[in-house]
């Protein structure tokens, strides 16, 4: 449930963002006729998102085994790279969010009351769609009945009320902080999905290596213990992973990691050699 609430939470507080900065600058420029048309947009990719996960989840019910561990095996690896990137864009761009969308909602409004509908729908259409398959893909590596889709909602409703507590200035935190390691937190949920995609795949035979383990450690940390739900809940730890799961998994988080808090930026910047007086 801990691993879907901080996707629900981190998802749903981008969105909620996008929305404050979106209304604000509506009320604070005297525009508030122009009110109706951002809500119309943002309730229109709400409901797009809200059906694109039922789409997702009642759609596949009614394929074959095989068939179902491919679909959910490859949105699985999609959904890792699409958050992947929005992890890396909002960390980059979290000081100049307000900036940008400002300009875009001006030139939205000189267009008409049609481009302000899409503008505001394209900018929470986006994260919504994106957390409704990253949402959807962890409830499939869970496999924990309704407790992730819980954590979810809690996610998303806390995020609503801290949108909220933004509007109204009764909350002030370093936005560029919270998203770099609420985003290094996701990095690590990520992972665990990534593997859980590829084990997936290979149930589906498009990937090799199903029954070739890497350890099996299931006497230890068993998968129906309190711990074992725990681990397999945060991130996506399997005690028994095949060896494929296990490269992958350390191939994405190792380097992305690394990436993401600048490690290699400053190691390069620490060897370079300093110019001659």
């Amino acid at each position: 449930m801990f691993g879907n609430y901080l996707i629900g939470l981190r998802e749903g507080l981008e969105a909620s963002l996008v929305v404050c900065i979106l209304i604000a600058y509506l009320v604070k420029t005297g525009r508030r006729d122009k009110l109706p048309p951002v809500w119309t947009g943002v309730g229109s990719a709400v409901v797009l998102s809200m059906a694109f996960g039922a789409v997702l989840q009642f759609g596949s019910s009614q394929l074959t085994f095989e068939a179902q561990e491919a679909l959910g095996g490859s949105l699985s690896v999609i959904s890792v790279g699409l958050v992947t990137w929005m992890v890396f864009w909002m960390r980059r761009t979290a000081r100049h969010l307000k900036t940008e969308l400002h300009g875009k909602l001006d030139a939205a409004i000189a267009m008409g009351t049609t481009a302000l509908v899409v503008t505001s729908f394209l900018a929470v259409g986006r994260e919504g769609l994106e957390t409704a398959l990253f949402i959807w893909s962890a409830v499939q590596a869970t496999g924990d009945g309704y407790n992730p889709l819980i954590g979810a909602a809690l996610g998303l409703l806390t995020a609503v009320v801290l949108g909220w507590l933004f509007y109204r200035g009764a909350l002030r935190i370093n936005l560029a902080k919270f998203f770099t390691w609420t985003g290094a937190m996701l990095v690590v949920v990520a992972a665990g999905v990534l593997a859980y995609g590829v084990h997936d795949l290979q149930e589906a035979g498009w990937l090799p290596g199903l029954h070739s383990l890497a350890f099996d450690i299931s006497s230890t940390i068993p998968k129906d213990s309190w711990y074992g739900t725990l681990l397999k809940g945060v991130f996506n730890f399997q005690p028994d992973p095949t060896v494929l799961q296990l490269v992958v998994w350390l191939l994405y988080l190792v380097p992305t990691l690394a990436v993401f808090f600048g490690l290699f930026g400053r190691r390069a910047e620490a060897v370079a050699p300093r110019p001659a007086a």
